[in-house]
């Protein structure tokens, strides 16, 4: 089963036809029920990240809990679409990129189901390379870019935005950490999808970045992000082949994945 993760203003995915799943986790009950419908081929779980009436800031999302209760309905791949700004006036709103990077600034987020055990997990390539190449091959997608996560909910000082632009990233982010090491904890495969809504605000003069207007701009590109991402999910083989997401052979872990 295929997994997809909606961001903000991304609360839904499925028509009447899909079928609705409410969990609860070791971790606590996930942002919202999951429900379970078809993209070509594939059975497909949505589940929206900041719950379905955005419940949830980007620093209380339960990401544990949501990560676990996809895996336990049998989910091992996931695309994560969200919204970013961009630190780079070539991306503007509306542009749809494929991170291949991330970097992770956030502080005191639950970050790991290995509490004991002294388990390390791999993470030099944050996203899985067969989920990525699903979405990168697609038209007016952008392929590559380091995205950023800040901890939230603020937004960006000028200089904060314009040190982490000097620094090469490209996006910038609130939610797409912890959810991607989380993944790769319980070896699934992960690629997050972005929505360009703005530019940060050390890339412009004017105002900074509003919330209002990040909501707009995603309500504007939000046809054509859920086109992009039903493509994305009709291109992914049906077998599972990807060992990159699967760190744990010959390790005792400290819990019984679901």
């Amino acid at each position: 089963m295929l997994g997809v993760i909606g961001g903000s203003g991304f609360y839904s995915f499925f028509g009447t036809d899909a079928r609705t799943i409410s969990l609860d986790t070791p971790y606590g009950a996930p942002s919202a029920a999951v429900t379970v419908g078809v993209v070509g081929d594939h059975e497909v779980a949505f589940l929206p990240r900041h719950g379905a009436r955005h419940e949830f800031s980007p620093q209380t999302v339960p990401y544990r809990a949501n990560m676990w209760a996809l895996r336990s309905l049998g989910v091992r791949r996931i695309f994560g679409p969200c919204a970013v700004g961009s630190l780079s006036a070539d991306l503007g709103p509306g542009a749809m990129v494929v991170p291949d990077q991330l970097v992770d600034r956030t502080s005191g987020r639950p970050a790991t189901y290995f509490d004991s055990g002294g388990i390390h997990v791999g993470f030099a390539d944050p996203y899985c390379p067969q989920l990525r190449a699903a979405v990168a091959e697609l038209p007016g997608v952008v392929d590559g870019g380091t995205m950023v996560v800040i901890e939230g909910p603020r937004f960006s000082t000028r200089a904060e935005s314009q040190w982490y632009a000097r620094q090469g990233f490209s996006l910038i982010n609130m939610t797409g950490y912890p959810e991607a090491v989380l993944a790769r904890e319980l070896e699934m495969c992960y690629a997050a999808i972005a929505l360009v809504t703005d530019l940060d605000a050390g890339v412009e003069v004017g105002s900074g970045v509003k919330a209002v207007d990040v909501f707009a701009e995603f309500q504007n590109s939000l046809v054509p992000f859920k086109k992009l991402v039903r493509e994305a999910l009709e291109s992914v083989p049906a077998e599972r082949t990807c060992t990159h997401c699967l760190p744990h052979e010959g390790v005792n872990l400290p819990i019984d994945l679901p």
